[in-house]
């Protein structure tokens, strides 16, 4: 079992992000353990202007020695979803396209693997709200589309976003094998199960969650504790790192909450963002915490066909 994590430790550049590691980590070859970065932003009208954005914070990152950078989701504009507005539909871009392209530039230049988060147009009238994973030479590893789509006051998904086709996945990188889910699949354990099952070491969530309605300050901690308390439920049920990052400040009625983090196999938060944060997460933790907490081992999967069912009233 591993002590609790050290207090943050400055790097050399004053703009790059602290640093938070394991003393375990050490003990270990360096090849398990995998610094990963999460760049939490502010968005701004412009969306060049948050692909500049995000390119900084990647180039920080590495600097720093991430070797994974998970991006926020739809980090390329403001969140379009608080109205039905068609003109919104003119944010999306082909995957391939000119975002990944700079992107997977860069990934390549600074050996960096980055999960983009972007608003996807597939087809004409068909669009998806998806993750691309860009490995550190560049190469297009593949795409999640996000499964679960919402359509709450405020966030009508619906209106904008078909959802996934392409199933839960993990992907190899150079890294280490991840699995990516989007904003809404965090409150779904079937999502984390499924891709912890493909064989993710790390669950990546980009998020664009806050709160949008005054409801109080009780309120609001609870909703941020539910939030921060599901995530961690994955990392211990699945024995996997979970990283999740949010956008953060006020856009229209929403007051994004940022605080994104990253949770160790046991649930515990090694750290917590203002900004962009480094983390390293030592990936033999999988291996030893899921020998002590056997969950995998122990699962019942010849009682479980009603979980395809929508209730269980017959």
């Amino acid at each position: 079992m591993t002590t609790a994590v050290t207090a943050s430790e400055s790097v050399a550049r004053a703009s790059c992000p602290p640093r938070v590691r394991a003393p375990l980590a050490m003990r270990y070859p360096a090849l398990m353990v995998v610094p990963v970065g999460l760049i939490q932003m502010r968005c701004v009208p412009e969306p060049r202007e948050n692909l500049d954005r995000a390119l900084a914070g990647i180039e920080d990152a590495a600097a720093s020695g991430a070797r994974l950078v998970c991006l926020q989701e739809l980090f390329r504009s403001p969140y379009p979803c608080q109205s039905e507005d068609p003109a919104r539909f003119e944010w999306a871009e082909a995957i391939p396209g000119p975002s990944t392209e700079a992107i997977a530039r860069l990934a390549a230049a600074r050996g960096v693997a980055v999960v983009a988060s972007l608003f996807e147009r597939r087809a004409a009238g068909v669009y998806h709200n998806t993750a691309a994973v860009i490995d550190a030479d560049g190469s297009l590893l593949g795409l999640y589309r996000k499964m679960h789509i919402p359509d709450d006051p405020l966030y009508y998904e619906k209106y904008y976003f078909t959802p996934g086709d392409l199933g839960f996945r993990a992907f190899r990188t150079a890294g280490a094998t991840v699995g990516v889910l989007v904003c809404w699949d965090q409150w779904f354990p079937e999502a984390a199960r499924l891709t912890a099952l493909a064989g993710a070491q790390i669950l990546f969530f980009p998020t664009a969650i806050g709160w949008q309605f005054d409801e109080g300050e009780a309120v609001d901690a609870a909703q941020h504790d539910a939030w921060e308390t599901v995530q961690r439920a994955h990392a211990i049920a699945n024995g996997v790192f979970v990283a999740a990052v949010n956008r953060v400040g006020a856009e229209g009625d929403i007051r994004f909450w940022g605080q994104s983090f990253v949770a160790d196999p046991f649930g515990r938060i090694l750290a917590r963002a203002s900004s962009t944060l480094l983390v390293e997460c030592d990936l033999e933790l999988v291996e030893r915490v899921r020998r002590d907490w056997p969950f995998l081992r122990d699962r019942r999967i010849d009682a479980y066909g009603d979980i395809t069912r929508r209730l269980r009233d017959t």
